[in-house]
């Protein structure tokens, strides 16, 4: 697989698997009857995370893309800008932003997507970083 060299983040759904390249795109393997590996055409992607069957990233604009099953609005981010980091989780998606909050969007049956209250949530240091940085 040619495509799968530099990679610089991985991400394991249910059936699928997402690679995020040093040049910003995305690639992925695995069941594609759900179009969660559609991410072929991704580009400027900074962060990937992938769910049972959605896959989502984060551009280096802070735009959110999102491909796959959509049945609880997990892939419903067209709207989210500022966004730093994504989580997909079975059904739903959480985003920070870069101003600490999290917007989140999907199934919240369980009360997953409760996050509105969030606030302060950073980034962790890369390990082997100091704050003197």
């Amino acid at each position: 697989m040619a495509g799968w060299r530099d990679l610089v983040a991985v991400a394991a759904g249910y059936l699928h698997t997402v690679g995020l390249r040093a040049d910003g795109r995305a690639v992925a393997t695995g069941d594609r009857s759900t179009g969660a590996c559609e991410v072929g055409e991704w580009r400027d992607v900074v962060a990937i995370s992938a769910g049972s069957y959605h896959t989502v990233g984060v551009t280096v604009s802070g735009q959110v893309l999102a491909v796959g099953d959509n049945s609880c609005g997990q892939c419903e981010v067209a709207g989210w800008r500022d966004i730093v980091a994504v989580a997909a989780g079975s059904t739903h998606t959480l985003g920070l932003r870069s101003d600490g909050t999290v917007v989140a969007t999907g199934n919240d049956a369980d009360g997953q997507c409760g996050v509105g209250s969030w606030s302060g949530v950073r980034l962790p240091r890369p390990p082997g970083r100091t704050g003197a940085d």
